[in-house]
């Protein structure tokens, strides 16, 4: 009689975990799709949905100052921010992974970088981005269906970029 109660009890805890991944892995951002609506929260405690940027491209990246290749990256995120923020329907997101948003933001406006920094308090938006690492960059669109998505540093201030994001914005 046991043994049967050990062979139900361990069958429904793997039943319970492949259900648990299969409503994790049904929420995963995949390009073309729309993107849920995520929390965060800024240097001043106030909170951003990314519901309320519809209407505007959004530009969405993850990263720490404990990864090189990220603070590669922030130059090119800087340089990208200042270029497109005089327009209207633009939006950029960075999102500290694992990291201390008061420490990073002192450190950053020090460094005189100007772009937004969030914080994800539950890491429910790397969970619905389905993020793997940092850097990873993510493109949406207007209607907020997720346009592209980028693993690793990249250069964010070229020109190939810029006009991507002003068609983006355009059409």
């Amino acid at each position: 009689m046991k043994t049967k109660t050990i062979v139900i009890l361990i069958s429904l805890l793997v039943l319970s975990f492949f259900l648990i991944q299969c409503q994790r892995s049904q929420k995963v951002a995949k390009v073309g799709e729309p993107v849920s609506n995520v929390s965060l929260i800024d240097e001043r405690e106030n909170k951003l949905k990314l519901s309320d940027l519809k209407g505007s491209v959004v530009f969405v990246n993850f990263w720490a100052s404990w990864c090189p290749p990220c603070i590669e990256e922030i130059p090119s995120i800087e340089a990208l921010f200042r270029s497109l923020s005089g327009e209207q329907n633009f939006k950029m997101i960075t999102i500290l992974y694992r990291d201390d948003l008061d420490r990073i933001s002192k450190s950053a406006r020090e460094q005189g970088y100007t772009f937004p920094i969030y914080r994800d308090p539950d890491s429910s938006a790397a969970q619905q981005f389905g993020i793997t690492g940092v850097p990873e960059t993510f493109i949406i669109d207007k209607k907020g269906i997720l346009r592209d998505k980028v693993i690793g540093p990249y250069n964010w201030d070229s020109p190939a970029v810029t006009g991507t994001l002003l068609q983006l914005i355009n059409e």
